[in-house]
């Protein structure tokens, strides 16, 4: 389906796309990356080049999906609620099955709380995590297993968020940011509006189940697609895992490694021929079903995103997921 002009509200918003650049720290860490995510992010438009500084409206280079969805025989689409492939390069969202029906999205919430993380913090800002920010977590719930009192920086816990999906560094990172894991929840709404995000509200940080936390999948194209144009987003989320070396409350070193739960990552799923995995997000909740977020590189080289909400199962996720990439990521 060609891109064409739509979602009034997005159009009006005036909003515009502001890219954030983040440096890497010295500290003692080992990434273990599948992708060289700075030889191609400048080539296809990930990231901007030094003579292409111009802002740019809002809606100029974005695939905007209608209403209808499409119909294919091969594709298992009874599998999943709602999925979407949109082809960056050529604009176009070339499969689309209810992308714009609110979905609860579990832990895809991650992407927006990185990208907030990344577009207002500092990554080398030593964090402490506090008591308060771990008050009712769900302790049956994903975890990367940071404490009260433990000191990592903000970087380290993005990893912890987005390899290992760890609510407990959703809620310390949240603190971080905006005080509370009620501002930054508030923020979370904000910055997903300007982005034209508008059948989503978020209500916290890392996506556990709340009757007013929903997004969609053409909104999570929004958000995730200007997420990947930070070199350090597309960096974490490429990574296979994370040696994370930090100091507890007694200052005694703590050194886990948290691996990335993405199955196509760590071999677990077999790619899609002539598809190449970057990176991107898993979601699980009795809610939400079984949910996926992917950013692929096609066989012409070309940046894809695709996303699955509320699959039956995990196998028919990956199933489905690489049906849509097989046939309708060129």
């Amino acid at each position: 389906m060609k891109c064409i002009n739509k979602l009034i509200a997005v159009l009006l918003s005036g909003a515009f796309i502001i890219l954030p650049v983040s440096g890497c720290t010295n500290q003692k860490e080992s990434i273990k990356d599948a992708y060289n995510v700075y030889n191609t992010s400048a080539q296809y438009g990930l990231t901007q080049a030094e003579a292409d500084n111009m802002i740019k409206p809002f809606a100029q280079d974005l695939c905007i999906a209608g209403f209808d969805n499409t119909e294919s025989d091969d594709v298992l689409s009874e599998a999943a609620e709602g999925a979407g492939v949109f082809l960056i390069s050529d604009k176009t969202a070339s499969y689309t099955q209810n992308v714009h029906e609110k979905l609860y999205p579990a832990s895809t919430t991650k992407i927006l709380t990185a990208y907030i993380a990344l577009k207002y913090g500092d990554l080398d800002q030593t964090v402490t995590v506090s008591e308060e920010s771990q008050k009712g977590l769900d302790p049956s719930s994903s975890v990367c297993g940071v404490q009260a009192g433990d000191q990592l920086t903000l970087k380290d816990l993005l990893y912890g968020l987005m390899l290992c999906s760890g609510n407990d560094a959703a809620e310390a990172i949240a603190e971080t940011i905006s005080g509370s894991r009620e501002k930054f929840a508030d923020l979370m709404n904000q910055e997903a509006l300007a982005l034209g995000a508008t059948d989503s509200h978020f209500v916290n940080a890392h996506g556990l189940p709340d009757e007013d936390h929903y997004t969609s999948v053409y909104d999570l194209y929004l958000i995730f697609q200007v997420a990947v144009k930070n070199e350090q987003f597309v960096e974490i989320i490429n990574a296979k895992e994370y040696d994370a070396v930090y100091k507890d409350k007694d200052s005694q070193t703590v050194e886990k490694k948290w691996k990335n739960t993405n199955k196509y990552l760590t071999g677990e799923e077999a790619q899609p021929e002539g598809v190449t995995v970057i990176g991107g997000k898993t979601g699980t909740t009795k809610d939400a079903g079984y949910c996926l977020v992917l950013l692929s590189e096609n066989r012409k080289k070309q940046p894809v995103i695709s996303i699955v909400l509320k699959a039956d199962g995990r196998s028919d996720l990956y199933l489905l997921m690489s049906q849509m990439l097989s046939n309708f990521s060129n």
